[in-house]
């Protein structure tokens, strides 16, 4: 429920990431708390929301969880165009999704419009629960964050490790950007129309 007096914010939230890095899981631990180890593979894209009360604004997320599988990437495109905030997410075993990670961030850089320089991007890597197996450094991870206007997180989907701090960083963010003593602010350039077009989760 909105606070009285708080302005509310409608923000387009999209996930980025190679397949199997956890996504689907992050957004699953946030929303109903749950997680499955055998998650199925996103087909696509997938459509969830979610609201967040902070003392300066009510946050209403329209999550985004986009396919990893190349085959599903020049669809990306229509899913992050007009986002409000971006997740890259990788797997601290992997640096392979790492280094994948690092070419969605240029890809977001590139397409960003000059009208929407107020992204807010986290890097996330994901499975800190994994850290026996970790092939990516913190410090790396920070430092390519740092470097690409990012903050950087590590998160666990299966223990829940910093899953909520990370949606309330960016809703903090997004509520610091925002044009002040205002209500019904939309960061996302699509119509409420052409949403509804889409079968919704939630």
């Amino acid at each position: 429920m909105a606070r009285p007096g708080n302005k509310i914010i409608q923000a387009k939230l999209v996930l980025l990431g190679d397949m199997g890095t956890g996504k689907t899981s992050l957004v699953l631990r946030f929303i109903k708390g749950q997680f499955y180890d055998h998650q199925e593979p996103t087909i696509g894209a997938a459509f969830f929301t979610q609201i967040l009360s902070l003392t300066e604004a009510t946050v209403k997320f329209d999550i985004w969880d986009t396919a990893g599988q190349e085959r599903y990437h020049s669809l990306a495109p229509m899913y992050y165009r007009g986002a409000a905030a971006a997740v890259v997410v990788y797997d601290i075993s992997s640096t392979d999704t790492f280094n994948r990670a690092k070419k969605w961030v240029q890809e977001l850089h590139r397409q960003v419009s000059p009208g929407n320089q107020n992204l807010v991007m986290a890097l996330v890597g994901n499975k800190s629960d994994l850290n026996s197996h970790r092939e990516v450094e913190a410090e790396e991870a920070e430092q390519f964050s740092q470097e690409s206007g990012m903050f950087y997180m590590e998160t666990s989907a299966k223990t829940a490790q910093n899953i909520n701090e990370l949606f309330y960083e960016i809703a903090k963010r997004l509520a610091r950007i925002s044009p002040p003593r205002s209500s019904g602010i939309t960061l996302n350039h699509e119509t409420p129309d052409k949403r509804r077009r889409f079968c919704c989760i939630g």
